[in-house]
């Protein structure tokens, strides 16, 4: 599963602004999106992600995936980065 990703991830920024950061500085190599997510706070990220040419995976909710990136609370998105 894609979540062994997030978990070997050399950099990782949990949620939309932080995430959003990360792609604008040209530093993200992939971005996880919770399909369940509400499109209004992903839209911005996925958009972002097409213009600067970012692998975008989607993943089948926000809980799996804020558990895949060690936290407790579900994750809209998650960015990653090879360090």
């Amino acid at each position: 599963m894609s979540y062994d990703k997030v978990k070997q991830a050399g950099k990782l920024r949990i949620g939309t602004k932080q995430a959003t950061r990360m792609i604008e500085l040209g530093e993200a190599t992939e971005v996880f999106v919770a399909k369940d997510a509400d499109p209004r706070l992903t839209g911005k990220v996925v958009n972002l992600c097409k213009k600067c040419g970012v692998n975008i995976t989607y993943v089948d909710s926000m809980k799996q995936l804020g558990k895949a990136c060690g936290i407790e609370v579900g994750a809209a998105v998650a960015a990653v980065a090879t360090e």
